[in-house]
């Protein structure tokens, strides 16, 4: 499980040149783009199926459990099945490695001396080393089978977490790359049916989204980094949002009224437990 971490908010930005290139590959839409003649290029399929405007959703990640009555879209971890009636998002993390998970050694980021890039919030994480089209290929290679098992297990989406994860490495990685190891997941996740989310990055908004071809946008506390607007105004209604507790900045009603703010909007507890916990909390706009 990943919750969002501190990071910089930025408006969407020119792309450089390496990006132009991809943007020339994808025909300058929102169609799932061509990747380079090194990276994979797995088959899509035709657009997959969207949750329906105005949902409810929940984000569940701390544990899965029977939701409200009213929700009709979870977030689940790979690990768990999907809600039987549900529109069902499979999250995986695709950025960093999970607690617990073996890579070999030379698909994990490391800096100039030679010590793991860990993610600071997150110090069981090392984040994946995306700058070859080699590691790339071979990052996706050990992804498709789960992305396949969360098809198969019946999700309609998913999500791959940590996108923004090039910020966080000290200078080591660059944009470019996280854009082009995300073109290989939403081709990956498309060729097995599964609408794709942009997780978080309000600065892949525009041209990068495009190209990579991501269908909609999971953010976290996007009225918390004054991004909400940003985001629909891209992806139009096919956002989810989820505020936290420990951080809003004004009551979570204003949050709702608030006109930028995307219609699926759920206020969760930092830690995302199920209901039984102290900290649990769910409510939705």
């Amino acid at each position: 499980m990943t919750v969002r971490a501190p990071r910089f908010s930025s408006p969407a930005i020119c792309v450089t040149a390496v990006l132009a290139v991809l943007l020339v590959l994808a025909g300058c839409s929102a169609a799932v783009p061509r990747a380079t003649e090194t990276d994979a290029t797995p088959t899509a399929t035709a657009s997959p199926t969207l949750f329906a405007a105005g949902a409810v959703a929940d984000y569940q990640l701390g544990g899965a459990y029977e939701p409200d009555a009213a929700v009709t879209v979870v977030v689940r971890d790979a690990s768990e099945e999907p809600l039987a009636g549900a529109y069902s998002i499979c999250y995986l993390n695709g950025f960093q490695s999970q607690p617990g998970e073996s890579w070999p050694s030379e698909l994990l980021l490391r800096d100039a001396e030679g010590d793991p890039v860990i993610d600071a919030n997150w110090p069981d994480e090392t984040l994946l080393d995306i700058r070859t089209a080699g590691n790339r290929d071979a990052i996706a290679a050990r992804f498709a089978p789960l992305i396949e098992g969360c098809a198969s297990a019946g999700f309609a989406a998913v999500e791959f977490d940590n996108l923004d994860s090039y910020a966080r490495s000290a200078g080591v990685l660059e944009r470019e790359q996280a854009v082009a190891m995300a073109m290989l997941f939403v081709q990956l996740g498309h060729s097995n049916g599964l609408a794709v989310a942009q997780k978080n990055s309000a600065e892949m908004l525009g041209e990068a989204a495009s190209a990579i071809g991501f269908d909609f946008a999971i953010v976290e506390e996007c009225d918390q980094y004054s991004e909400c607007g940003d985001f629909t105004d891209f992806y139009g209604e096919a956002v989810i949002d989820i505020e936290y507790t420990d951080e809003l900045r004004r009551p979570f009603s204003e949050v709702c009224a608030d006109a930028a703010t995307p219609r699926i909007t759920m206020l969760r507890d930092r830690d995302l437990t199920p209901p039984g916990s102290a900290e649990y909390v769910f409510e939705h706009c």
